[in-house]
């Protein structure tokens, strides 16, 4: 439920001199549509074409959803200086909200009921706040691709075996008020197992500028 443009007051207070570049996933405007038989695997080739472009020595920061396909993905390089992953999910991640955002089709107020809802967990009262809020319209269109984004997530067999060998730093971040509690606490530990050499910051803007600076 979020898009380049919601990472701009973070990317705004990092006080770093190198460039930062913010992408827009498949589904989020203006990248185009996910695509016929759309999988994590296309997300993870979609962050090697990025990667290749820019050129080595990358600082990859990454949330949710994003923070698999970016530790997917640096298993397979060698060129990167870190990886930055708050809050990443893996199979099993809110599989009880596969249908009903299918069901959905069409209906993106629905969806986003939903994702909020069933996945996030935040109550009834905040959700019928987001229906009211300026933040509505923003949020509609955000929701059109999860149902495909949730089922790629579920198919998905992370190589957690391999991450312990990754040779870069690894930074994993979990917000205090998620930690333990369902559904991002719980996904979260088994990356802390598959990654024990992995910081756990507890400030996302301080800790990731820290990460990143040489």
């Amino acid at each position: 439920m979020a898009d380049a443009a919601s990472w701009r007051p973070v990317v705004d207070a990092l006080a770093l001199p190198n460039p930062v570049v913010v992408l827009n996933r498949r589904g989020r405007a203006p990248s185009g549509p996910l695509g016929d038989g759309y999988s994590l695997r296309t997300e993870i080739d979609d962050l090697h074409h990025v990667l290749d472009a820019l050129g080595g020595e990358v600082e990859m920061f990454d949330w949710s959803y994003g923070g698999l396909i970016a530790l997917e993905a640096a298993v397979q390089r060698r060129d990167l200086r870190s990886v930055v992953a708050y809050e990443p999910v893996s199979s099993p991640f809110g599989v009880h909200a596969l249908e009903p955002l299918r069901a959905a089709e069409g209906d993106l107020d629905r969806a986003v009921e939903i994702v909020n809802r069933d996945v996030s967990g935040f109550s009834a009262e905040y959700v019928a706040a987001l229906r009211e809020s300026p933040v509505r319209p923003v949020l509609r269109p955000l929701a059109h691709p999860l149902a495909a984004d949730l089922a790629a997530l579920n198919a998905h067999e992370p190589a957690f075996d391999r991450y312990r060998d990754l040779d870069v730093l690894v930074t994993l971040l979990l917000g205090k008020l998620n930690e333990g509690a369902e559904p991002y606490g719980t996904a979260f530990e088994a990356f802390e197992r598959a990654l024990p050499q992995a910081q756990a910051p507890e400030v996302l803007a301080k800790h990731l500028a820290a990460a990143i600076r040489p």
